[in-house]
């Protein structure tokens, strides 16, 4: 895990690492776990919940029985993907629901991921299920994605985690987030985007290619790194070939595609491919 960073530093006052509490000392590995269509989407064909709980656990227990740590869950086949705060009732009851399960497989180290961005349901899911963090893609500023624009969501979503009594549930922020254009704020330095990404009160940075299962730059990693006293981890494109090489340049990673049968989001995981990174890994 790497421990030291350039000065200066200090946005945010520092607070212990949730890396460390969540998954315990040295570097994390955490496996994306894509969920069929939820009800409500356009995919969804009436599958029963209780059949959409068995596939995420034994998509967590491909990851966690081959060397992983842990898991995230997302609802990658809610496509396409809603706007923060336009989530109804049932995305949050089903991904409760089904991160519970998984949560009563791994203990709270498992994430949250209600896409696109939508910090507030996934705080109440996580909550709700027991599981210790989230991910939010635009933490801080604004960008243009594919549903549109899209602003950071720290001062709607720390106030709702407070509100619910949910403080616990960490928060894991991308600097730079896929699927978008930047221009909004290309005036902007990475270095001061990461020091947004702190000063609004993540617990954790990630580095991030510009689409699903695109490879993050060693450059990009290092220099979100170099300006946040925050841990960092990558959030796409670590395989078997880069996996020793980025991740000693920070504190863990979120892999999919390079675990799945097909090398796609929407195959099934494998634990062959899984065991490969995990090697790769050093595990």
């Amino acid at each position: 895990m790497v421990t030291t960073v350039s000065a200066p530093l200090g946005v945010y006052p520092r607070k212990p690492s949730a890396v460390a509490e969540l998954f315990g000392e040295g570097t994390a590995l955490i496996g994306a776990v894509h969920l069929p269509a939820l009800p409500g989407s356009p995919a969804y064909r009436g599958q029963p919940v209780a059949e959409i709980v068995r596939f995420a656990v034994e998509e967590a227990r491909a990851y966690t029985g081959n060397g992983f740590d842990s898991v995230i869950v997302e609802n990658h086949w809610d496509l396409p993907f809603l706007k923060p705060g336009e989530h109804g009732y049932e995305v949050a009851a089903s991904m409760g629901v089904i991160t519970a399960a998984v949560v009563a497989e791994l203990g709270p180290r498992v994430g949250v991921s209600v896409l696109s961005n939508a910090g507030e349901c996934s705080v109440a899911s996580a909550w709700a299920a027991g599981a210790g963090w989230v991910r939010v893609n635009q933490w801080v500023n604004a960008y243009v994605a594919n549903e549109g624009f899209i602003e950071g969501q720290a001062a709607r979503t720390t106030r709702y985690r407070h509100g619910i009594g949910a403080d616990p549930v960490k928060v894991f922020a991308d600097v730079h987030v896929k699927h978008g254009a930047h221009a909004i704020v290309a005036d902007r330095t990475l270095a001061e985007q990461t020091e947004d990404a702190e000063f609004f009160d993540a617990d954790v940075l990630i580095a991030t290619g510009s689409r699903t299962g695109h490879a993050t730059s060693v450059s990009e990693v290092v220099g979100i790194r170099d300006h946040t006293q925050l841990p960092v981890i990558i959030g796409s494109g670590v395989d078997p070939t880069n996996a020793a090489a980025l991740l000693a340049e920070c504190d863990g990673a979120i892999v999919a595609s390079a675990a799945k049968e097909n090398g796609r989001w929407w195959g099934r995981v494998d634990p062959g491919k899984v065991r490969d990174v995990a090697r790769a890994a050093g595990r």
